[in-house]
């Protein structure tokens, strides 16, 4: 049997077992600032990745997922109404839900997204970060951080390219009376008693403990210190962070020189694009929510379409017309992992993606080899008709696939899904109950061509590949172009000139209801 060719997961796996050591923590981590989308999948997705494939070497390795629920709320993203922007400045854990149903803004965004990476097999611990500075876990890094001011400075404005002043002191107190954090300046500071004193835009002065969660480290201060804290050794994070003068330039630093603790292996990722709008961006209202990505994919295919690519790669998803094309790579690769198709140097090369886009463990047998692209076609003919849509697969020659029936439904779901929210207008139709109009403006040949079509299906059954090579056939006798040959059945069947391929389609069809429209369309 030929050798699995390694994952980008396994290789990274070994290196960080080489420069980490057997025990490891995996670091992932997202603000739930709003909707979160695809983009923000590649992140903890290539984390669980990385930490599927340490855990198959052997290491003693953790998987967390820090939430930044502290974060204040920046400006009032397109989604939001103008209300919000006496909320600008918050943390996100302390203003309200816009839409009621949560214990906070931050919950709103934060639960459906570990709903949704549950359902994709990811189960890291999480950790939210208004949680860990209430409890106390940043008042030591804190310390250290307002003990060493001068020195973080000096680091800023020498690798960041910041002018900072030397009395700049890296902190955000919460003022306890607008409670905002981008609103204060502090005025001194006493480690001793974990306090600081501030003056807040808002005219207020204060006292604020740091020690139970009344202050916040801003990013390039709070990134390197969660590192000590959690025992960060691994952590992907998107290429802003690894701009020269980066988060991570000057987080590495301030880890090894201020916190004493050495910075994790970086493994930096690139962005996902949706196609013809650019990098996903909840905030630039540039986005599909993972939500919105499980209604029209199986979990296995949304992680395959993260999984197969370098994350040094960017990805370009499309949910219009990429769709099928996605589903057709995904059942190619099922297909060659079950060893139904392909060589064993494919097998080779494509059975650890395979394995790492499952949920959980990898399926004894392929799912239904129902291809998507024939699903669309039935799913608008059978129309939520479950007796009819198996009547349908039996005569297409999908029989034996009846038996994981439930799986199939559940792919017509999503297809549904997809055809109301994102399919284009070339690939929907609709079955016409009577011929169109439009049959009588057929040319003599044409109307011939489809009676000689009617009589041909009526004297046998057919395969789809076999009745669609057949179509070019019969066309070529009539001397009609085979892309008219195929209008002109679109249009006695569905009154469009394009559709879905149609041997197939026409197969899937009661043989009487075809052979009927096909000699009433050849002699009106």
């Amino acid at each position: 049997m030929v050798e699995k060719v390694p994952h980008w997961a396994d290789l990274a796996a070994e290196e960080i077992l080489r420069l980490k050591g057997n025990k490891n923590v995996v670091a992932t981590g997202i603000t739930p600032s709003g909707p979160i989308h695809l983009g923000n999948l590649r992140e903890i997705l290539t984390g669980d990745a990385l930490y599927r494939a340490l855990k198959e070497k052997g290491s003693e390795v953790e998987f967390i997922y820090i939430a930044d629920t502290f974060d204040p709320l920046r400006k009032v993203y397109p989604f939001l109404p103008e209300s919000y922007a006496e909320h600008v400045g918050k943390p996100i854990c302390e203003i309200p839900d816009p839409e009621g149903c949560h214990e906070n803004y931050a919950e709103h965004f934060l639960e459906p997204f570990l709903d949704a990476i549950k359902v994709l097999g990811i189960e890291p611990k999480v950790i939210k970060a208004h949680e860990s500075y209430k409890n106390g876990l940043y008042t030591e890094i804190i310390d250290l951080t307002l003990e060493n001011n001068e020195k973080i400075t000096e680091i800023l404005n020498e690798i960041a390219g910041r002018n900072l002043e030397k009395n700049f002191v890296p902190l955000l107190p919460k003022c306890e009376k607008c409670g905002r954090l981008n609103t204060t300046s502090i005025i001194s500071f006493d480690t001793s008693k974990h306090q600081v004193e501030y003056q807040c835009k808002c005219g207020h002065t204060g006292i604020a403990d740091y020690s139970k969660g009344e202050a916040k480290l801003p990013w390039r201060l709070d990134w390197p210190g969660r590192w000590k804290i959690f025992g960060v050794t691994v952590e992907p994070f998107g290429k802003d962070h690894a701009t020269t003068g980066g988060s991570y330039d000057t987080g590495k630093v301030i880890t090894k020189e201020i916190f004493g603790y050495e910075p994790p292996y970086p493994f930096v990722y690139e962005w996902i694009y949706l196609k013809g709008k650019g990098a996903m961006s909840s905030s630039k209202g540039i986005a599909i929510s993972i939500n919105e990505i499980l209604e029209i994919l199986p979990p296995s295919w949304v992680r395959y379409l993260i999984l197969r690519y370098k994350p040094d790669k960017h990805i370009d998803f499309d949910p219009v017309n990429g769709y099928i094309l996605l589903a057709e790579d995904y059942e190619r690769l099922e297909r060659i992992y079950y060893r139904l198709e392909g060589t064993e140097e494919e097998w080779a090369e494509l059975a650890r993606v395979y394995e790492l886009s499952q949920v959980k463990e990898v399926p004894k047998e392929p799912g239904p080899q129902v291809p998507l692209r024939h699903l669309i076609t039935l799913a608008q003919i059978s129309l939520g008709n479950s007796e009819l849509l198996k009547e349908m697969l039996v005569r297409s020659g999908y029989e034996k696939e009846l038996s994981k029936f439930d799986e199939i439904l559940k792919r017509v779901e999503y297809v549904n899904n997809w055809l109301q929210k994102f399919a284009p207008s070339q690939v929907k139709f609709k079955l016409q109950e009577e011929v169109p109009e439009i049959v009588k403006s057929f040319s003599p040949k044409e109307k011939e061509f489809l009676k000689k079509l009617s009589e041909k299906i009526k004297e046998r059954d057919w395969q789809g590949d076999e009745l669609q090579n057949f179509i070019y056939t019969l066309a070529q006798e009539y001397e009609i172009e085979g892309k008219r040959a195929f209008q002109l059945i679109y249009l006695a069947f569905l009154n469009q000139t394009s559709g879905p391929r149609a041997g197939y389609f026409l197969v899937s069809l009661p043989k009487d209801f075809v052979v009927k429209r096909l000699e009433e369309a050849g002699t009106l």
